[in-house]
């Protein structure tokens, strides 16, 4: 699967940001313009820790190749995350959850469907795998759906233990997280098996792997740093713009932090590689649900101000929308471009929503 360098390389130019970033920093410039430059930073950044990890992924197949890229695409919004914990932006930050979530099974599947659509008039994948990965982000709608209703139907002196409620939920989600990796990996790999590129021997192998390695400790330093200054920036620019923490989150900064999902989903199905393409779209979003979030929850402890799994009503609905929609479009085996079209659709219904938000 060698696109690394075909996704990429149009994308160089912007790293070009990444000194134009920390000069405004140093000079103290208009918040709103060093939002925009960090940001510009992060895609190709994000960009490059995809390509290492194609690198890496190569031949090990659509299950293990999917987790991968699902796994490292998402290290750029967890770092984000992790750094507006630090500076106590949790309502983005939570937002951001529920952006990638949707983002993923709307925004970057519902692209994929449409890039491959129109180069194969009907694009067949493995069913039950997607039927899985459909009734674990089930699982992740419940989960934030039921800390929404205890605080609606608790009294006010139950609340106290919203806290906890939010803890052990983010256990039950981590634990059927690790479990899905033993289901996916060893029990029923079979499922998400693919054909394999033949290994490479010797040296050049072992080049091409440390080479990735490095690409990807470069990049995620990188993101790190331009994620400093882009939190640092976020409540001034959504104030600028007249836009909520809470749309900057869901649709801005998911955007941003999924640029490497977005990209690879979309070439590996015009390569008419389904399998792969739902396995980075929906495994990304399970992924969100069932890994980072919990993380999230766990490290916010180290804080000292503990993150609870309490989302906005607009939220839960987009998100049981969106695990809705995706199960539609999965559950016969195939897909054409009009089905791209109709999830494509709903993200942008669900943006605007959430735009006019107060």
């Amino acid at each position: 699967m060698k696109i690394g360098k075909f996704k990429v390389r149009p994308l160089l130019f912007f790293l070009v940001f990444i000194p134009i970033s920390f000069v405004l920093e140093i000079q103290h410039a208009n918040p709103v313009l060093i939002f925009i430059s960090s940001a510009m930073a992060i895609i190709p950044l994000a960009g490059l820790m995809g390509e290492a990890t194609e690198g890496l992924a190569e031949r090990a197949g659509p299950g293990i190749g999917g987790l991968l890229n699902a796994t490292f695409g998402n290290a750029a919004e967890l770092i984000i995350a992790v750094i507006a914990l630090q500076k106590g932006l949790y309502e983005v930050v939570k937002a951001s959850l529920t952006g990638s979530i949707i983002g993923n099974v709307l925004l970057v599947l519902g692209l994929s469907i449409i890039a491959g659509g129109v180069r194969f008039q009907t694009q067949k994948f493995n069913r039950t795998a997607a039927s899985v990965g459909a009734t674990l982000l089930s699982l992740s709608a419940i989960g934030l759906l039921i800390p929404d209703v205890y605080h609606l139907l608790a009294g006010v002196q139950a609340r106290i233990h919203e806290q906890d409620l939010s803890l052990l939920i983010a256990i039950v989600l981590f634990a059927t997280y690790i479990l899905s990796l033993f289901f996916s990996l060893k029990t029923h790999k079979h499922l998400y098996a693919g054909d394999a590129a033949d290994p490479v021997p010797g040296k050049q192998h072992h080049g091409k792997v440390s080479r990735s390695i490095l690409l990807l400790l470069g990049a995620t330093a990188g993101v790190a740093l331009m994620s400093e200054l882009l939190v640092g920036a976020v409540e001034h620019t959504a104030g600028a713009f007249g836009m909520t923490d809470v749309f900057i989150g869901v649709i801005v900064v998911a955007i941003i932090g999924n640029a490497a999902e977005h990209s690879t989903a979309v070439l590996v199905a015009m390569k008419n590689q389904m399998d792969l393409a739902l396995n980075i779209a929906i495994g990304s979003s399970l992924q969100i649900a069932l890994f980072v979030a919990p993380v999230l929850v766990f490290i916010s402890y180290l804080f000292g101000k503990p993150m609870d799994l309490l989302f906005t009503n607009l939220e839960v609905i987009a998100v049981g929308i969106s695990v809705w929609s995706v199960t539609q479009v999965s559950q016969d085996g195939e897909s054409n471009w009009m089905e791209g079209v109709q999830l494509l659709a709903v993200y942008i219904i669900l943006a605007v929503a959430f735009y006019f938000m107060p």
